[in-house]
């Protein structure tokens, strides 16, 4: 079996090139270092996927019409120490969630497992047993110690066919067994599904659950920064310490930069966090006051909001400052930029017809015209393919809701209904969920939800956290 080595601003705003290390005090890298340690995190390296060799490609199928029905119970500890028994249980019930969370497979409730023995050995699996209880499929794995941390082998089975449908084996540290779970599920849903996960990916968002203070203005004001956190919420960890307002994050298409807004320097400004390595940058180097940077689909451009000319405008700047150009001129405000994917067009707020809206314009600045026609409409998101959608947050009373507009035929739906006020959708890189914050819960707190406004899940709940952005 082929191994592989495993690692583990609203509009409220809009109402301040050089590359640099970081100073100490302004902004501090974390990832499993202490936060003493002032060390920038190791960044992750997923192992490949590829197919092990096979002359007979094996799918896992369900009955006619129905999705196929997985199992997915603890792996085998195949050595006695405390940590690979952990390990061995996180993994199965991570992967579980990671492949739940797609709703590719119809997965069977872990509980019901416990009238099957486990598998003698990742080879000898009781098939009879697993099609009593409905299986089509099902993960067999196996952690064991390895000179390097772990080995985690995992193998998934045709209950039906009795045949290995896919195999892959890792090594690596085990520190976070919770990334061999993120990789197995979203290599096992490209391999038998053809279709992207986010098991791995991450989100960022601004929090002001440290409670501290704004220095330096008359203002008392909660200090809001910058986190992170895997795709379901799990490893949180902050990613700014300067004590000042740190909004709008936005991930670079490659996951290793967050670009966002800042007000360190009292008038907001844009900072770029290369978050692996260390080092920040300052793109628009102070000129005016900068909100809501977004990069481009190929990571080269910056758009954003200025008021650098006077009024409150979308501009685009390639990432390190340069080429700055002004794409929309009109004395309303225009904020909230988001790319289309291709890079080509840049959709809006702006209140020029009295009511914010959304609006669509070429990057070159051509062909402007209106996309929404609510009471109110803010903070658009536009979809990456295969969906041509901008989801957006409209208001619905006293409150806001999410609603997603389909670009190909102009209908516009609604996927939260007045729970709480919703706001800030962000897209996973596959199209298929949002990222929100709600008020739901209390205070403002992360959640998820399927693009048909299914399955929503709350991320955070420690202080105050809000608008969110899936990396890529």
């Amino acid at each position: 079996m082929t191994r592989f080595p495993i690692e583990a601003c609203s509009r409220a705003a809009g109402r301040d090139s050089g590359r640099r290390p970081l100073a100490a005090g302004a902004l501090l890298l974390l990832g499993a270092v202490a936060l003493a340690a002032q060390q920038p995190p190791t960044p992750p390296s997923p192992p490949a996927s590829q197919q092990q060799p096979s002359e007979v490609e094996v799918r896992i199928t369900g009955e006619p019409g129905t999705p196929p029905r997985l199992a997915v119970p603890d792996l085998l500890a195949l050595s006695p120490d405390k940590e690979v028994q952990e390990a061995a249980k996180v993994i199965g019930q991570v992967l579980w969630d990671d492949m739940d969370f797609e709703r590719e497979f119809y997965m069977i409730p872990r509980d019901t497992y416990r009238s099957i023995p486990p598998a003698a050995s990742i080879a000898e699996v009781p098939f009879d047993r697993w099609r009593e209880l409905g299986a089509d499929g099902v993960v067999i794995g196996t952690v064991q110690r390895a000179a390097t941390g772990i080995r985690v082998e995992m193998r998934l089975y045709n209950v039906r066919a009795r045949q290995q449908a896919y195999g892959r084996e890792y090594t690596g540290a085990a520190a976070n067994p919770r990334i061999y779970a993120h990789t197995m599920a979203d290599e096992i849903h490209q391999s038998q599904r053809g279709m992207r996960g986010v098991a791995r990916t991450k989100l960022a968002f601004s929090s002001d659950r440290n409670r501290e203070r704004v220095t330096g203005t008359v203002e008392q004001r909660d200090v809001k920064e910058i986190y992170i956190a895997d795709y379901d919420g799990a490893n949180q960890r902050r990613i700014t310490i300067n004590r000042a307002l740190n909004i709008t994050p936005n991930w670079s298409p490659d996951g290793r930069s967050i670009a966002y807004t800042s007000y360190r320097k009292t008038l907001p400004d844009i900072l770029i966090a290369n978050i692996y390595i260390g080092t920040m940058e300052e793109p628009a180097r102070g000129v005016g006051q900068n909100f809501l940077p977004v990069f481009s689909p190929d990571g080269k451009q910056i758009a954003f909001m200025s008021n650098r000319d006077g009024n409150s405008e979308i501009y685009v700047m390639n990432r390190d400052g340069s080429g700055v150009r002004r794409l929309t001129n009109n004395p309303a405000i225009d904020s909230t930029p988001t790319w289309s994917p291709t890079g080509t067009q840049i959709a809006f707020t702006s209140d020029r017809t009295g009511s914010p809206q959304i609006y669509v314009v070429g990057a070159d600045g051509t062909g402007l015209r209106r996309l929404t026609y609510e009471s109110y409409a803010d903070r658009a998101t536009w979809s990456p393919a295969p969906y041509n959608e901008i989801a957006f947050a409209a208001r619905t009373g006293p409150g806001y809701d999410i609603k997603i507009l389909s670009l190909a035929d102009g209908v516009t739906r609604q996927i939260t209904f007045g729970e709480g006020t919703n706001e800030s959708p962000a897209w996973s890189p596959n199209g298929r969920h949002l990222a929100f914050m709600s008020t739901r819960a209390g205070r403002s707190q992360i959640f998820t939800v399927d693009r048909d406004g299914r399955n929503v899940r709350q991320i955070t709940r420690e202080g105050n956290n809000f608008t969110p952005n899936w990396s890529q």
